[in-house]
C-alpha cells in the first residue's frame, strides 16, 4: 500500500467522524484509529509498510487543521464519476494552468456509468490551478479547478 493510499485512508478517518477503519490488502493490513482529535495508524505486517506507518502521522500533523481559503473561485464537481482532462488518451487538455476560460468553455470530463459528462466553466477567468488529477475518481462538491 502506497503512502498517498495510506494519506487517503487517514483523511477520510478524519472527515468521516468513524473510530476506526481496518484495511487488509493482500499481506499488507492497516488498523486507523481516532484517539480524541487525532488520528493514529498502527498494526501493519509488512516491513516496506512499517516505514510507511512511519510517515504518515509525522503528514498528519503536519497539515494544518483549517486550510486557507483559495484565492478565486472553485469549480466544483456536479457528480461522482473519474475526472479526465482531455477527450481521449494522449490529447491535449482542455484547459490549461495560465489559460483564460469563458463561462460556457469545457474544462474536463467526467466519467459516470460509462456515459462522458463534459464540465463547463460557471463563470470566465483565468486557470490558476487544476486541483484533482488526471484519471482519478471524483465525488460530488469536489473541487476541480480555481478559476482567478
Amino acid at each position: 500500500m502506497d503512502l498517498r493510499k495510506l494519506k487517503k485512508l487517514i483523511d477520510l478517518v478524519q472527515e468521516s467522524g468513524i473510530a476506526e477503519l481496518e484495511i487488509t490488502e493482500g499481506e499488507e493490513k492497516v488498523r486507523i484509529s481516532r484517539a480524541g482529535s487525532t488520528v493514529q495508524a498502527a498494526a501493519m505486517t509488512t516491513p516496506q509498510a512499517t516505514t510507511m506507518l512511519a510517515a504518515a502521522p509525522a503528514a498528519v500533523a503536519a497539515v494544518p487543521e483549517t486550510p486557507a481559503e483559495p484565492v478565486g473561485h472553485v469549480v466544483k464537481s456536479p457528480m461522482v464519476g473519474t475526472f479526465y482532462r482531455s477527450s481521449a488518451p494522449g490529447s491535449k487538455p482542455f484547459v490549461e494552468i495560465g489559460q483564460s476560460v469563458n463561462a460556457g468553455d469545457t474544462l474536463c470530463i467526467i466519467e459516470a456509468m460509462k456515459l462522458l459528462n463534459e464540465i463547463e466553466a460557471d463563470q470566465g477567468g483565468v486557470i490558476k490551478s487544476v486541483l484533482v488529477e488526471n484519471g482519478q475518481p471524483v465525488e460530488y462538491g469536489q473541487p476541480l479547478y480555481l478559476i482567478g
